[in-house]
């Protein structure tokens, strides 16, 4: 019973910790007034969910611990985060837009293949753009670095890729069919699955630690 209850607590507090980072995430968003705020946030919840998977010791992270962790990210990321961002917003934006595109005019059979082709591209465009996100949180390297280890890293690990684009499947039709969820969760949450995916099976050098349970838990086994 007492390993129950300290189980129910430590997922109460992985809950908060993601909650404070969704508020986080606006407000910060807000302070850079949207364009400039945006992309550093998102850096910022990745180092954030990095600096708290890593932390085996001790995962109770208060509210303000996640606060000053993820506002001193956010400040490091300012210059960097949108440099590395928009390039790769622009991109997925094009491809977007053909794919809608294609599906607004009737092109016959061969449009139906184009279309296709590009929904495809556009899953695996968003599985880069994960994996390359979570790569910059995990190394101190260029980004054109981050832009082939991230590649390296989707063909290498099958398993870790193919729950990366399962994710972004579940998430995408979850809150095209119910927009409350983007409202009430944001990115923040499918980030953080994003991170637990990658933490259990991508075999990044310094995440590879697999210890998920809290301290107290395990000690009872």
């Amino acid at each position: 019973m007492k390993r129950f209850a300290l189980g129910y607590e430590y997922l109460c507090r992985i809950i908060m910790m993601v909650f404070v980072t969704h508020v986080a995430f606006i407000v910060h968003t807000c302070l850079g007034l949207v364009v400039a705020g945006f992309f550093p946030s998102i850096a910022a919840t990745y180092t954030t969910y990095r600096t708290w998977l890593l932390d085996v010791s001790d995962r109770s992270w208060t509210m303000r611990r996640t606060w000053n962790v993820f506002h001193r990210a956010w400040k490091a990321e300012l210059k960097s985060a949108n440099l590395f961002g928009y390039p790769q917003f622009v991109v997925w934006a094009l491809l977007v837009w053909e794919y809608f595109l294609m599906n607004w005019n009737d092109a016959g059979p061969i449009g139906y293949g184009v279309s296709g082709a590009l929904f495809v591209l556009n899953v695996c465009y968003g599985l880069f753009v994960m994996m390359s996100w979570i790569v910059r949180a995990n190394f101190d390297e260029r980004p054109w670095w981050v832009v082939r280890y991230s590649m390296q890293m989707i063909v290498a690990r099958p398993l870790s890729s193919l729950l990366l684009i399962m994710l972004l499947l579940v998430v995408a039709y979850a809150y095209y069919a119910w927009p409350g969820l983007m409202a009430a969760f944001g990115i923040v949450t499918p980030i953080f699955a994003a991170m637990m995916v990658a933490y259990s099976f991508a075999r990044l050098p310094g995440m590879d630690v697999h210890e998920i349970e809290p301290v107290e838990t395990k000690t009872m086994q």
